[in-house]
């Protein structure tokens, strides 16, 4: 696993006094960090050697605030720079740069940290350091460096627990970085995880002292993780979350006494001394008290000899440091790695508590436990540990808050007052300033957020514990120079601060306010006041922030004291601008949806015609999501005003369809008043179509059968009827006598062949004759015009009609349906067959050898086979069957035809007589007349 590397300095090309390079080898809040000399020539350098042969993972850089170098450039080796042993040199091999910001945005007051990703192995590390960046405060073009870090691991670990290839491309894919989870201290599971206590950051802010600590509790912390001892683990977690802040804390105080020695303040510079070193007994009797400090914890991090820092299971630990004195002795060369600086103090020349922190600790002991403490009276940072609480039963009890006591204790009072206000400020405020005090007001001023935060909860407490007797001029300027601190805070980035200010205010509005009676126009002027503010928090980049104000508002908006009021509403529906920010846009149409649903249009300051032009003018926003709010706002304002709406859209027709916005929203309207939307209605003709397509291709399948059967038939009654007439050739062959007797032979046996041809191109059901009555045709004629057939509407079978109830009763595919009335004796559908027996409308039947029954036009009729094509095909027949017409006017065709053929035969006949060459048709005959002429 990557940890932090030890490392020695061992050459630079030059510093200023007081800043030398060996500076960067320790890591605290005061270190001065290495400066090059003043108008120097560049580049610079500095080569470090790290405890043994690492295999570097990250290098971290600190750079100063205004001595900013442009460029860095990173080397590392194996053996020794060339100037050091001639004999032994390599060359450092080139990892790579880094440029460095100029920090003219920040006016050269931040310092940057740097972090760069490496792979390399050696054990040699060379910065080299570019021309300097140009600003006002660099009047000597220098570069500096505040602190270099090393992660890494050692080469052989490194070696035995290296990340393949395949799983980094399998990070890489999936979007994971293996140094940014080991950075949020979340999971420690792969092998290139990376502590946040090694990461710069951590020394650089910290107590080197409480740093110290802190590890050796990390230590405990994964011990008891191995030893399955969970509860233990849990309490070390929260003692070093709270000793991370107290070493902040201590860093911070350490920084300004520093700075008071720099300025020869002496009394300053003492006081912070003492107030560290109380700080500091407190903290250690804390932990001690509970078993959570060993002795060994209390010590500097510079008493500690500098090794190597390689894991629990690393082959390397077994491995002891070789000194240059050791090398010299084996190679003979002369030492080249310097010691550490024997000026440093050691704050801490043993393993115990100095003696005045121990007399301390002990007279706290033996006078006072813990459970006697009131920690609500301590200042927050300097209250006991949480963990420390929970040790050996002692548990610390909230006392109950009843509703007469309803004061919040402020979180915490940092020791020392906040800084005074600047004029600026004192002018803004200054009517605040008379109201509160200069104390408060400073302190909701502050910079530091614990002061602000802490203002807010103390005029909490003042407003909620103001008499009622006070006069209402008094209540009614304190309210307003309250209004104007909530205004502030609402603005504010910290979270703990806004969410204080959204207390304070719903404080003011549901219980300040009704409490002291001082009416709605002051409900109505804090609201007013505040709501802007509120709404642009909506827009925060901060999820979390915006759920918290829009939750918030939509609180308001539903207070009894608020509702009847109607300003939230108002301001919800102006109109979205275009160059508002997104997340601001999407609050305030997602708040407006939300509070459309809880308040309705009647009296809530909504109304058809604000929500809908809010809505229209939102359907034209660039953002998708607003765009189907909208949509799903018009819609439920459809549910309860149906016809009113509509006057808001254009007219639903195929132009105002294309666009697919108001093409969801008619089909939407369309659902809701339950009618079939164009999808569907496309989707059932689809549907529909695909059923009749393969229902006729069944019925064509079945046609197909019956008419091969016919053909069968056909078939072999031919080829009876051409045996026939063989055998008869043969016998008038033989028999030339009978031939002579009987004369007709011939005759007969043409009129056999004529009977043999008679089924072709004839309709076995109605009898019609037609040369286009091929296979293809007879089918065409049987599915569409035949007058004595007819299709099912329930499976779209082709049925004789005569037989229809039969077919309906018993062989269709939806003869379930239907029933036989005993009245009219026809199929009838189960579900109106009770109706239609009760009113007795139908005709009723007769037997069958009385009369036949048509299930078209319902009417009885002669009886018999011939009655059938007579009802069904004459003119005075049924007046029900649809192919009659077609029929008639065909068979009126055919007649008009045979007409003419036999008035144009007559003509040719008289004209032969007197001599007239007109020919006679040859289609004005048909076969029966051509073989009459040929008999005579």
């Amino acid at each position: 696993m990557p940890h932090k590397i030890g490392f020695v300095v061992i050459s630079s090309s030059g510093h200023e006094d007081g800043f030398s390079a060996k500076e960067l080898m320790v890591h605290a809040p005061t270190v001065n960090g290495w400066r090059s000399p003043r108008f120097c020539q560049f580049p610079q350098e500095i080569v470090l050697q790290m405890v043994e042969r690492c295999r570097v993972r990250k290098l971290q850089l600190l750079a100063h605030q205004y001595m900013i170098s442009s460029k860095i450039e990173f080397y590392i080796s194996d053996c020794l720079p060339e100037y050091f042993a001639p004999y032994q040199a390599e060359r450092f091999r080139r990892l790579g740069y880094v440029s460095l910001c100029d920090n003219e945005k920040t006016g050269c007051k931040a310092r940057e940290l740097k972090s760069v990703y490496v792979d390399a192995v050696g054990q040699f590390l060379k910065l080299i350091f570019h021309k300097n960046h140009v600003n006002r405060y660099n009047l000597y073009s220098q570069v500096a460096l505040v602190a270099v870090n090393i992660i890494g691991d050692p080469a052989e670990y490194s070696d035995e627990s290296n990340i393949t290839c395949r799983e980094k491309l399998i990070d890489h894919y999936l979007g994971q970085s293996s140094e940014d989870s080991g950075l949020d201290g979340s999971y420690v599971g792969k092998p290139d995880y990376i502590s946040p206590l090694d990461d710069l950051a951590f020394d650089m802010y910290q107590d080197p002292e409480v740093a110290q600590i802190i590890r050796r509790l990390d230590e405990k912390k994964r011990e008891a993780v191995q030893k399955e001892r969970y509860d233990h683990a849990k309490k070390l977690k929260q003692a070093i979350a709270d000793l991370q802040k107290v070493g902040e804390r201590l860093g911070r105080y350490d920084v300004e006494k520093r700075c008071a020695v720099e300025k020869e303040d002496y009394d300053l510079a003492k006081e912070k001394k003492q107030q560290m070193e109380q700080y500091r007994t407190k903290v250690y009797q804390q932990l001690e008290l509970h078993n959570l400090l060993d002795s060994e914890m209390i010590r500097k991090p510079f008493d500690f000899p500098l090794a190597p820092l390689v894991c629990s299971g690393s082959p390397c630990l077994q491995k002891s440091i070789q000194s240059p004195l050791r090398q010299e002795e084996r190679t003979g060369e002369k030492p080249y790695v310097e010691p550490f600086p024997s000026a440093k103090p050691q704050l801490h020349n043993s393993l115990n508590v100095p003696p005045k922190q121990q007399a301390i600790v002990g007279q706290l002991s033996a006078s006072n436990s813990l459970s006697k403490i009131n920690v609500d009276l301590l200042p927050y940072d300097e209250r006991p540990l949480p963990a420390v609480l929970k040790q050996q039963g002692e548990t610390y009890v909230e006392p109950e808050k009843t509703e007469e006591d309803v004061s919040i204790i402020p979180k915490g009072t940092i020791a020392g007052e906040p800084e005074p206000l600047t004029e600026k400020a004192m002018r803004e405020a200054s009517s605040t300033i008379e109201v509160l005090g200069e104390t408060l007001v400073a302190g909701a001023y502050s910079k530091t957020w614990s002061y602000r935060e802490d203002a807010l909860l103390s005029l909490y407490n003042k407003l909620m514990t103001m008499p009622i007797g006070t006069s209402k001029e008094d209540l009614k300027n304190l309210l307003r120079a309250s209004i104007f601190l909530i205004r502030r805070a609402i603005k504010d980035l910290v979270p703990s601060v806004f969410q204080a200010s959204l207390k304070l205010l719903k404080m003011i509005i549901t219980q300040y306010i009704p409490k002291h009676k001082l009416g709605k126009p002051e409900t109505t002027l804090s609201v007013e006041k505040t709501l802007p503010n509120l709404l642009s928090r909506t827009g925060d980049s901060s999820a979390r922030l915006r759920i918290i104000a829009s939750n918030f508002i939509q609180e308001l908006a539903l207070c009894k004291e608020i509702k009847p009021l109607q300003i939230i509403p108002i301001y919800l529906v102006q109109p979205l601008k275009q160059n508002s920010s997104t997340h601001l846009a999407m609050s305030q149409t997602d708040l407006l949806a939300r509070l459309l649903k809880d308040l309705g249009t009647e009296n809530s300051g909504f109304t058809v015609d604000n929500v809908m032009r809010f809505s229209v003018s939102a359907l034209e926003h660039r953002i998708y999501e607003i765009r189907e709010i909208a949509i799903k706002i018009i819609l439920d304002m459809y549910k309860t005003h149906r016809t009113l709406i509509l006057e808001y859209l254009p007219m639903d027709d195929g132009n105002t369809r294309k666009n697919i916005l108001y093409k969801t929203i008619f089909e939407g309207f369309a659902k809701i008043d339950g009618k079939a939307t164009t999808v569907d209605v496309r989707v059932q003709k689809k549907a529909a179509t695909e059923e009749a397509e393969k229902q006729k291709k069944e019925e064509i399948k079945v046609l197909q059968v019956q008419l091969a059967a016919l053909r069968e038939i056909q078939g072999e009654t031919q080829i009876e009827k051409d045996r026939e007439s063989d055998a008869g050739k043969l016998k008038n062959q033989d028999d030339p006598q009978r031939k002579a007797v009987h004369p007709n032979a011939p005759d007969i046996a043409d009129d056999r062949a004529s009977v043999a041809n008679y089924l072709d191109y004839l309709c076995i059901f109605c009898g019609e004759r037609d040369e286009s009555f091929t296979e293809e045709g007879l089918d065409l004629h049987y599915w569409k015009h035949c007058p004595m057939l007819t299709r099912c509407e329930h499976c779209k079978q082709v049925v004789e009609i005569a037989s229809l109830t039969e077919h309906l009763l018993t062989e269709c595919d939806k003869k379930d349906e239907f029933g036989k009335c005993h009245r009219c004796s026809e199929a009838v559908f189960k579900e109106e067959l009770p109706r239609h027996i009760k009113i007795k409308a139908c005709n009723p039947a007769r037997s069958e050898k009385l009369a036949n029954r048509c299930p078209l036009c319902h009417e009885n009729f002669t009886p018999g086979e011939e009655a059938w094509k007579s009802h069904l095909t004459g003119p005075a027949g049924c007046t029900m069957n649809l192919r009659k017409a077609y029929y008639l006017q065909k068979t009126q065709a055919t007649q008009l035809g045979k007409a003419v053929d036999s008035v144009m035969a007559k003509s040719g006949t008289s004209g032969s007589k007197f001599g007239s060459k007109i020919p006679t048709p040859k289609g004005g005959l048909n076969k029966t007349t051509s073989r009459a002429h040929t008999k005579r």
